[in-house]
């Protein structure tokens, strides 16, 4: 297990979440659990987040019936932290995700998804790793319609960070300086809406970045994409589960265009746009996100 870092302001016991560790894919997961019932409701964050990215959604599943799991995912906070690149290439990423769905006991499984938790919810889904009832992504397209978007100049732009992050040490030295600016900035820049971004929620950011190897870890994620491009291939992409795709039109790093042709894969598609939402969409408007997901997903009470 790795370092500690301090448990987040929003899982006391008055919030109804609580934090265990579960062991799946031989490895262990340090998960924020709410709820219960045989429906898992499985949220999968993104970068660099933790299961805190979803404090205002875990409690709302829970209402509506669902036992919650929002793991940290694998080299995220208390999780195991395997080394080297090669431990964080796709497949083994959905092993986890198969690994907690099988360790949960659950009868059915709705998969929620931001960022890199899209990318594995999206092949999750496409690959059918295991059966599910729906699937929710927020800001991160369908993998066809990434690469479709990454052929043309302004989706190369916005990712050029994915280049950076490629370079040994450098990354995670700029991102660690004073007292990790740049895990802080990465909400609060990019953020519309910056209240919704406060010192005491980047703090849990910046805290759990900084712990020894943690930010090498998470971007071993972006570094094994790179050099094992084969692990993307999302084949005829289909996916036959009804899905709800939520996007912040204010995203400076995937841009609304690489929504585009997510029918031609998706054939019980429902799309949610917010406009003057940033990449964050889940913390910076969790009110209409929460709404969405209500009026989207059945009650499994």
């Amino acid at each position: 297990m790795s370092q500690s870092w301090s448990p987040d302001p929003d899982s006391g016991p008055d919030s109804g979440i609580t934090i265990r560790t579960v062991a799946a894919n031989g490895l262990y997961f340090e998960v924020a659990e709410a709820g219960a019932g045989d429906h898992l409701a499985l949220f999968l964050h993104g970068f660099p987040e933790l299961h805190y990215s979803w404090r205002h959604q875990i409690p709302l599943l829970a209402e509506l019936g669902y036992r919650v799991w929002a793991p940290n995912l694998r080299g995220y906070g208390n999780s195991s932290r395997p080394p080297g690149v090669e431990a964080y290439r796709l497949p083994h990423l959905l092993e986890d995700v198969a690994g907690l769905i099988d360790a949960s006991g659950a009868k059915q499984v709705t998969l929620i998804a931001h960022d890199w938790g899209g990318v594995l919810a999206w092949f999750f889904a496409i690959r059918k790793l295991r059966p599910i009832e729906r699937l929710v992504v927020m800001n991160l397209p369908h993998p066809a319609c990434m690469a479709e978007a990454l052929r043309h100049w302004p989706q190369r732009r916005r990712s050029w960070y994915m280049a950076f992050f490629q370079i040994p040490r450098l990354p995670e030295w700029t991102l660690l300086q004073a007292d990790a600016r740049g895990i802080r900035g990465a909400f609060r820049d990019m953020a519309i809406d910056k209240s919704r971004f406060p010192d005491s929620v980047l703090d849990v950011y910046a805290r759990a970045a900084q712990v020894p190897g943690a930010l090498t870890a998470m971007l071993n994620w972006y570094r094994a994409a790179f050099r094992y491009r084969a692990d993307l291939d999302a084949g005829n992409g289909k996916v036959d589960v009804p899905t709800l795709q939520i996007w912040g039109e204010k995203d400076t790093a995937l841009g609304i265009e690489a929504l585009e042709g997510t029918d031609r894969f998706v054939a019980d598609l429902t799309v949610r746009r917010l406009p003057n939402v940033s990449h964050w969409v889940q913390q910076e408007a969790p009110e209409a996100v929460n709404g969405y997901l209500r009026d989207w997903l059945p009650n499994a009470g």
